[in-house]
């Protein structure tokens, strides 16, 4: 088996995630580290796969692009050298949620308080959200917080946000055994 990074992006429509994954079982691969966004109109799949020994990168796009779903999709694969496995600042801690209006640079701000404290961000996603009462702008962190600075990292992006005038809620991530 060698690791493989597979992305697709295309016109969002139900259907995508079980078309891609289930043709990635189906010729033996193994996924990993995966995820899947709508876009605007479009949508993207990307994966850390495990593929067998005898199925290129190349051959692997090729039969991917075959599939009806992916008719207009753009697909790479290429070779992942990089660990199929994250270190432990990639095991998150704390879920964060921050919503109210859009703000220029609010992705910006929030992103820097973590780094301020040393966080690493293993997962964003920002949207807009239709609500009874009008749309609002939310954008949610699973971050990985060293233990000294989880207090103060929290109340900083919870400060930040208020600053912004925006909510935030945060969530700590516990794990079995922990």
């Amino acid at each position: 088996m060698h690791n493989v990074l597979v992305s697709v992006f295309c016109l969002d429509r139900t259907g995508l995630i079980a078309a891609i994954s289930g043709h990635l079982f189906e010729i033996g691969a193994n996924l990993a580290d995966t995820s899947f966004a709508v876009l605007g109109a479009g949508a993207e799949f990307t994966s850390v796969c495990a593929i067998p020994d005898e199925i290129s990168a190349e051959a692997l796009k090729d039969s991917l692009s075959t599939l009806p779903d992916l008719a207009d999709a753009t697909v790479t694969v290429r070779a992942f050298s990089l660990a199929a496995r994250q270190g432990p600042k990639a095991n998150v801690t704390h879920l964060v949620s921050v919503s109210g209006g859009d703000r220029p640079g609010l992705i910006a701000r929030l992103s820097e308080v973590f780094n301020q404290f040393d966080a690493n961000i293993v997962r964003m996603d920002a949207q807009t959200v239709n609500d009874p009462d009008g749309s609002r702008y939310v954008t949610r962190f699973a971050v990985w917080i060293p233990a000294a600075g989880q207090t103060a990292c929290l109340n900083t992006v919870a400060n930040t946000a208020g600053e912004l005038g925006l909510a935030c809620a945060c969530q700590e991530v516990t794990t079995v055994g922990g």
